[in-house]
């Protein structure tokens, strides 16, 4: 039995749904395992959204940890996170808080053996000591060698791109970010007949990027639409992912992922079982 550990920031209710699609499945049988913990970014009366998300966790009867990050040593985030945006990137200041940060949840963790922990909307990213500790999977908007960043940032690197085609995957995480060996993958089509004519409408647009960003922001129709293409598989992904997982078909050592006993290279490419399950839904 697949013993699965659940790290979430709880801050909307995909972060609800995807909890759900898990539990159902494994109630049905379809993965064969037990989410014995899940631990929240927020604390109770931080935010409507996460006190909905704990609420939830808690009525399915799982035990619930939480440790706010905006309330941990909140001086030392906030010289962090200002340093970092002079510098460009992670300042050593908050990467300082961030080891501070997990060495205090891997202690509230200490007495949990997970075989795998899944990060479903966990908005921090982790220090290398919880790299090395756990094996920690998460799911990425984007194929195998694809763009890197957060969701928003992934769509529109495609649409600059004039991508054809991208896709969600499950992978193994790094220190290094978005940066880990793909588990699973599916692919799938954004410029089919359905799609093109936003793609014109994109491509007359006379405004610099920048300045859609500001203006139209998630509500630009091309983004809108590729957003809801990678949304109906991320759901299906994840389940067949830790299906996978729990009927020993991959496994993780050393930061590799094997199967039967090798290197998995290029990751499991899942696209077929989650279009069968997109279709049955």
């Amino acid at each position: 039995m697949l013993d699965i550990g659940w790290f979430s920031s709880g801050r909307d209710q995909a972060a609800i749904g995807l909890l759900k699609v898990v539990s159902d499945a494994i109630k049905s049988g379809s993965i064969q395992g037990k989410i014995s913990f899940v631990f929240v970014t927020r604390e109770k009366g931080e935010k409507p959204e996460s006190d909905r998300f704990i609420d939830y966790a808690e009525k399915l009867g799982l035990e619930v940890m939480a440790l706010s990050h905006r309330n941990f040593e909140p001086q030392l985030r906030k010289a962090g996170l200002e340093e970092s945006i002079r510098l460009g990137s992670d300042s050593p200041i908050l990467e300082n808080w961030r080891k501070q940060y997990d060495d205090v949840v891997m202690a509230k963790l200490s007495h949990y053996k997970p075989d795998m922990i899944v990060l479903a909307g966990y908005m921090l990213i982790v220090s290398a000591e919880m790299c090395r500790k756990y094996n920690m999977i998460n799911l990425h908007p984007a194929l195998p060698g694809g763009p890197k960043g957060t969701w928003q940032e992934v769509i529109w690197q495609l649409m600059e791109q004039k991508a054809k085609k991208t896709g969600v995957m499950m992978h193994l995480i790094t220190p290094e970010l978005d940066a880990g060996p793909a588990i699973t993958y599916c692919e799938y089509d954004i410029y089919d007949d359905h799609i093109k004519p936003l793609w014109r409408q994109w491509e007359i647009k006379s405004k610099a990027l920048q300045e859609i960003q500001k203006n139209d922001g998630e509500n630009e129709p091309l983004f809108n639409k590729i957003r809801r293409l990678g949304l109906k598989r991320e759901f299906p992904l994840i389940v067949a992912t830790l299906k996978s997982a729990s009927l020993g078909e991959f496994s993780i050592l050393n930061g590799e992922i094997l199967s039967n006993g090798q290197k998995l290279v290029h990751g499991f490419d899942l696209t077929n079982e989650v279009e069968r399950a997109i279709s049955s839904t």
